[in-house]
């Protein structure tokens, strides 16, 4: 432990899901020295490290509607070829350590005024702070993906939010719910999910006025990684992109919650919103995500691109990615907790646009191409007390 660094806490909403799972027995496993830092940005060595909290100052809990204890959810993905079965034993006293810490979250079709369940979510976060003498907590949503929001009048305005969540049980999807609660405790909140979570107006008055920061959303890892390098390729050789399209077949959790036509919508507009941004103009092409049970924890995703170079010659590119989501995403979910925590240690306000290279459909951004992501990046972990 770097004594020199107090202990940040990782609050998980969706914290016994695969990538929770995945991020605490990756951090586990740093702090052990059984593994490399592969995956994690912030672990690179031209990355500006001096204002992050270290890989092992992170401590975890979080909030879960399921009671499958986390060494159990971890024996399960070990299994199923996520990471090595052999790393578990050595791990088993933090992995029982962080389940300890797991409160259970909200269950749909509550009655009660959303208030309540606010206060009590926010309470939970405010006790594992106080229990665990931590300097500051990050939330991180990496639960299952939400339908978009349904439009209330209250999202809008902070104190119209406020007085219907004393009386309503429906005014805020979950992620927001989590989101409230998360600056109601103090505390940035960062949405890895296409879900609402901290995007309406009300919560970004609602953050503002607690001068937190918030991050999102959807983070990045597979098809649109692969489109946010390659679009701004086109565009800087000039050559005039048709038509793109994708197809994403998914397994597991992800890929039966994807399978609702309304939630997956969600999904693919966020895939979607970025590549005319990066062409330059509007593209042909669509996106589809098909639910394959057989493929596990594993999602494969298959792209088309039609374009037009020198003289009209019409042309085509390929590409295919296959990968553990899991695994891709969890050292990621370890990032944006220590650029979180950075940000909020410096008194960084709002959206952190500077964190879109994290995700599909950046907060606070309209930048959406790697490379110049990637420098953003970089100038905030330089500087994370600038503007952002």
């Amino acid at each position: 432990m770097h004594a020199s660094h107090p202990r940040t806490g990782v609050w998980l909403v969706g914290a016994r899901g695969s990538v929770a799972t995945t991020a605490v027995v990756g951090a586990a496993a740093l702090r052990a020295g059984l593994i490399a830092p592969t995956g994690c940005v912030t672990e690179q060595q031209d990355f500006p490290h001096h204002h992050l909290p270290p890989l092992d100052s992170l401590v975890f809990a979080g909030h879960d509607i399921t009671d499958t204890p986390l060494p159990k959810r971890a024996a399960e993905l070990a299994a199923a070829g996520v990471f090595p079965e052999q790393l578990l034993a050595p791990l088993e006293d933090e992995l029982t350590a962080a389940d300890r810490e797991i409160r259970p979250g909200c269950p749909a079709g509550s009655t009660a005024p959303q208030e309540e369940a606010a206060n009590s979510l926010a309470a939970d976060i405010a006790a594992f702070r106080d229990r665990e003498q931590l300097d500051r907590v990050v939330v991180v949503n990496v639960a299952s993906t939400e339908p978009p929001a349904t439009p209330h009048p209250a999202h809008h305005d902070l104190a119209a939010l406020r007085h219907a969540l004393r009386t309503r049980s429906d005014v805020l999807p979950p992620s927001s719910l989590y989101a409230y609660a998360a600056f109601t405790a103090g505390c940035p909140y960062v949405d890895f999910t296409p879900s609402p979570g901290a995007r309406l107006p009300a919560l970004d008055e609602l953050a503002r006025a607690a001068r937190l920061p918030y991050a999102g959303s959807d983070g990045k890892t597979g098809e649109t990684l692969v489109q946010s390098a390659l679009a701004p390729m086109f565009a800087a050789r000039a050559l005039r992109v048709r038509a793109w399209s994708g197809t994403n077949l998914l397994g597991g959790g992800d890929g039966a919650t994807l399978a609702d036509p309304e939630t997956a919508r969600s999904k693919t507009d966020a895939k979607r919103r970025g590549l005319g941004h990066m062409l330059g103009h509007a593209v042909e092409g669509t996106v589809h995500i098909d639910c394959v049970p057989a493929l596990g924890e594993w999602k494969t995703a298959w792209d088309h691109i039609a374009f037009e170079g020198f003289l009209g010659t019409r042309m085509s590119a390929q590409f295919t990615w296959h990968g553990c989501d899991s695994a891709l995403a969890a050292p990621l979910v370890l990032d944006l907790a220590r650029l979180m925590a950075a940000g909020h240690a410096a008194g960084a306000t709002g959206p952190l646009g500077a964190l879109g290279f994290f995700f599909k459909d950046p907060a606070g951004r309209t930048e959406y191409g790697l490379a110049a992501q990637y420098a953003e990046l970089l100038r905030f972990a330089a500087a994370p007390g600038g503007t952002p």
